[in-house]
């Protein structure tokens, strides 16, 4: 009789049982996986990209679905087996899923891998760098230059100049992702997160996954560190702009220790809040000035201050879902410390602030009157704030992370545009 591995996980794939076949088959105990891992742990993570959200979708919608695919052993080594999935209910509940693998040894592994188009290779590359989250900073440094160019700071605009600290912040931005993805997961923080799977919850699971390894991860964020010092220094060459590297050292300062011991900012009270709000918002924005003008007016920094408060309100409400595997980590940002019921006003007062410094602003003729533009993004803050307030324990909130990064990027995009109307209209 062959041996067979019984699984079966909630909707998020967390596994709930695991029979002694299974024990057999993969290698890991019982005690090692149940509530503690996902069953994407079996399989390559590109087929997990490629093909498991539609074999899931299929077995839902028809009661079963099989396939022959490859699966992962504990020791890295991989095997063709069949595969039947079936949903599994409670009280007419869809709850989750039944998965029972039989390894077939007489079948080619290299013959049974599903195919993986060039779409998922490059879908996995985003997944590992985070890149659909680089608007946190695209919006901040298009501000920088809209600014600059609205106030005649420049003239002609440096297009050329432009894009080399566009390239260079964004490279950066990955750095910090990718530090941060290899930091959470070596301090077991990553690890410990077992409650929501999406894009807003526990980094990129670019690790767990097995698109990249540990040591592959930290390569790639001290790539993009140095891509990002060779444009820095690239503008230093070309303007001679000083300035630049307090800006730059700041920056690689805190991409690094946001996650990275022994300071490990993100973990200290609002310390991690506090640096993500002021390098995506003031610095990006007036760093941006500087490099394409040299100017270092304090209203530079205070441009920026709306774009980095809404910045950190992003970071605020993807802290909710994390909180109990910040909490066994020792990960004590705010939404820990204060607890998620009274942290809802945290990300009320960013959004307050943030709009509020706009509005002070126009009236004391800090800004153009056009910059009013960006309260016509307030019904998106007004639909974050009512899903947190109502959502702020359940899987519902993924509506509200992800409108937050939609407020960011449509309030930014409308001041941007706002500040060069206002400074046609005087």
């Amino acid at each position: 009789m062959s041996l067979v591995s019984s699984i079966t996980c909630d909707l998020e794939g967390r596994i709930e049982t695991y029979n002694k076949g299974a024990e057999q088959i993969f290698q890991y105990s019982a005690e090692e996986v149940i509530g503690r891992k996902r069953v994407s742990l079996f399989s390559p993570g590109l087929v997990v990209l490629e093909h498991v959200p539609a074999w899931l979708k299929i077995a839902a919608e028809k009661g079963e679905f099989k396939t022959q695919t490859v699966f992962l052993r504990k020791d890295g080594s991989a095997f063709a087996a069949d595969i039947r999935i079936t949903p599994t209910f409670k009280n007419g509940r869809h709850i989750g899923y039944c998965g029972v693998t039989t390894p077939r040894p007489d079948v080619d592994v290299n013959r049974t891998w599903p195919q993986i188009s060039w779409m998922t290779k490059i879908f996995s590359a985003l997944v590992v760098t985070r890149a659909p989250f680089l608007s946190a900073t695209v919006v901040p440094v298009i501000i920088g230059a809209v600014w600059a160019s609205s106030r005649g700071l420049v003239s002609p605009f440096p297009w050329a100049l432009f894009w080399t600290i566009l390239l260079g912040a964004c490279a950066m931005h990955i750095a910090a992702n990718t530090f941060n993805d290899y930091f959470d997961w070596t301090s077991g923080t990553d690890k410990a997160n077992n409650d929501y799977f999406m894009p807003f919850s526990g980094g990129s699971r670019s690790i767990e996954l097995g698109l990249i390894s540990e040591k592959g991860l930290y390569r790639l964020a001290v790539a993009f560190t140095i891509i990002a010092a060779a444009c820095g220094l690239g503008i230093l060459a070309s303007t001679g702009r000083i300035g630049l590297l307090v800006f730059g050292a700041f920056g690689i300062f805190s991409a690094y220790y946001y996650t990275a011991p022994p300071l490990r900012l993100a973990a200290r009270r609002g310390l991690g809040e506090l640096i993500i709000g002021l390098n995506f918002g003031p610095l990006m924005v007036a760093g941006t000035i500087y490099a394409l003008s040299g100017s270092l007016a304090w209203l530079n920094f205070l441009a920026g201050a709306p774009i980095g408060l809404l910045t950190a309100a992003i970071l605020w409400i993807n802290e909710f879902p994390d909180i109990k595997a910040d909490q066994l980590s020792g990960k004590l940002n705010l939404v820990v410390t204060l607890g998620q019921e009274r942290a809802r006003w945290g990300y009320l007062a960013l959004l307050v602030l943030s709009f509020g410094v706009i509005i002070v602003g126009v009236l004391l003729g800090w800004f153009p009157f056009g910059a009013l533009a960006m309260l016509l993004s307030l019904p998106i803050g007004l639909f974050t704030t009512r899903t947190l307030f109502q959502n702020y324990r359940d899987r519902a909130l993924i509506k509200g992370n992800a409108a937050t990064i939609q407020l960011h990027m449509v309030a930014g995009l409308l001041l941007a545009a706002g500040l060069w109307i206002g400074a046609f209209l005087g």
